[in-house]
C-alpha cells in the first residue's frame, strides 16, 4: 500500500532511527534480494505485526497531552498535507483538541504519489506553498501549516505586508524551543550541526543542558535526556518520550496553540519573534542549494574547497574547520566550516538525501534588520564562491 517505509530500533534506543551498522546490514540484505530471479523466490517473513488503532489512539493521547487543548480563540488557519498522508491523522487531533475545522488545500488532501500539483513536494522548495498561499488569502487566513507527504515535517506561514512568507526553520525552532523549555526543570536542548546558534542561548537562559549533533534525527533522537530537538530542515521533536523522530502533526498543534495564545493577546507570531529575538540574540539563518545530475560536482566542489578554502568571505577573515575530521563535540562528517571574525558563519556540506550541495548560513546582528544584512552580504558572497559549482 506504501511505497516507503522508516526503519526504528528498540530495546534502549527507544524506537528512534536506526545507524551503523544495522542500516548497513538490511542493504546487504536487499542486495541479496535483487539477486533473485523473481519476487516469488524470494522467503518471507512471518515474523511482524501490522499495528491496530491502539496505537493510534495513543499517539493521539500523547499529543494531546504535550501540545494541549486549543487556546479559546477563533483562528482562520490554512492546511495541505502535499498530497501526503497528514490529513488522517492531523483532522481528528485537531478536532479532539477544540481547534475549528481547518480550512484544506483540497488539491492536495488525499495522498498522491504522483504529487500532480508540486514539481517537488517538499515544503521548503519554492512553489510548493503557491495554492496555500492563494488560498489562505482568499479567506484571509492568520497561518498556513503545511506537513511534507510523510508528515513528519512542518511548515508554517505567515501573513505579511508584502503577501505571505514562510518560517525558516529556525525561526520554528526557536519557537518551539522557548515554548518547552520555559516549562522544563531539567534536561537537554539538541539540534543539529547546520542548525542556528539560538538554541545554545535558549538552553543557556533556562539553565539547561545544550547539545549539537550531526544531521539527521538518527542522531539528535539519542541525545541524553532530551526534551526537544530540532533541525533547520523543518523537522522537530517535541515529545522525545513518546515519540523519538522528528514529528510534523505534533509539532503542527503545538504551534498552531501558540498562535492561538497570541492573538489572544492581540500579537502574532512575528511579536513573538521579535521578542525572543530581543532575549536570545537576533540570528539570521539561510541556504544556498545547488542541485546537480551529476554526483561528482559535489565531490570535486567539496575537495577543491577543501585543499583552497577561502581567505576571506563578505570582506571578512575566517577561521576554516575541516569537518572531517572531528572534534570532541561532534563526530567526523564531510563538512568544510569557516567562522568569519564578527561570528557569521558558513557550513558546506553534500545532502545526505538528495543530489545537492548545502551551504547552511548564519548572522547574529544587534537588531533583525542588521542580521538579516549581514545575512544578504554573505549570501552574495557565498554564491561568487560557489559559482564555478553551479
Amino acid at each position: 500500500r506504501d511505497n516507503g517505509y522508516k526503519v526504528y530500533l528498540g530495546g534502549s534506543f527507544n524506537g528512534s532511527q536506526i545507524i551503523s551498522p544495522v542500516d548497513t546490514d538490511i542493504s546487504k540484505e536487499i542486495d541479496l534480494a535483487a539477486s533473485k530471479e523473481t519476487f516469488a523466490s524470494l522467503s518471507k517473513s512471518s515474523e511482524y505485526e501490522v499495528i491496530g488503532d491502539e496505537i493510534r489512539e495513543k499517539y493521539l493521547q500523547s499529543v494531546l497531552a504535550v501540545a494541549g487543548t486549543v487556546v479559546k480563540k477563533s483562528l482562520k488557519v490554512v492546511y495541505t498535507p502535499l498530497h501526503g498522508v497528514g490529513w488522517a491523522t492531523v483532522e481528528p487531533l485537531f478536532a479532539r483538541a477544540g481547534a475549528e475545522s481547518l480550512i484544506t488545500v483540497d488539491q492536495q488532501i488525499q495522498p498522491d504519489g504522483s504529487f500532480p500539483t508540486v514539481a517537488f513536494p517538499n515544503p521548503e522548495e519554492p512553489g510548493a506553498l503557491d495554492l496555500a498561499f492563494a488560498l489562505a488569502t482568499n479567506y484571509k487566513a492568520d497561518l498556513i501549516i503545511a506537513n511534507d507527504p510523510d508528515a513528519d515535517r512542518v511548515a508554517i506561514a505567515l501573513p505579511t505586508d508584502n503577501g505571505w512568507q514562510r518560517l525558516t526553520g529556525d525561526q520554528v525552532g526557536l519557537i518551539l524551543a522557548d515554548e518547552i523549555a520555559k516549562t522544563a526543570s531539567s534536561g537537554t536542548l539538541a539540534c543539529s550541526i547546520v542548525s542556528s546558534s539560538a538554541l545554545a542561548e535558549v538552553a543557556k537562559h533556562y539553565g539547561l543542558e545544550f547539545k549539537q549533533t550531526l544531521t539527521g534525527f538518527k542522531w539528535i533522537s539519542k541525545v541524553p535526556n532530551l526534551i526537544f530537538g530540532y533541525e533547520e530542515a523543518l523537522g522537530y521533536c517535541i515529545d522525545p518520550k513518546h515519540v523519538a523522530d522528528k514529528d510534523g502533526i505534533s509539532a503542527a498543534l503545538m504551534l498552531s496553540n501558540i498562535a492561538r495564545r497570541e492573538a489572544l493577546a492581540g500579537r502574532t507570531l512575528w511579536d513573538l519573534l521579535a521578542e525572543l529575538g530581543n532575549r536570545y540574540g537576533h540570528f539570521a539563518t539561510g541556504q544556498i542549494s545547488i542541485r546537480v545530475t551529476d554526483l561528482s560536482v559535489i565531490s570535486t566542489a567539496m575537495r577543491t574547497l577543501r585543499a583552497n578554502p577561502p581567505k576571506e568571505l563578505a570582506g571578512k577573515s575566517l577561521t576554516f574547520t575541516d569537518m572531517a575530521l572531528g572534534s570532541d563535540a561532534v563526530p567526523a562528517t564531510d563538512g568544510l566550516m569557516f567562522v568569519l571574525s564578527d561570528n557569521r558563519r558558513v557550513i558546506i556540506r553534500p545532502s545526505g538525501t538528495e543530489p545537492k550541495l548545502k551551504c547552511y548560513l548564519q548572522a547574529v546582528g544587534e537588531s533583525a534588520v542588521e542580521a538579516e544584512q549581514m545575512l544578504s552580504e554573505l549570501t552574495e558572497s557565498c554564491r561568487e564562491l560557489l559559482a564555478d559549482f553551479n
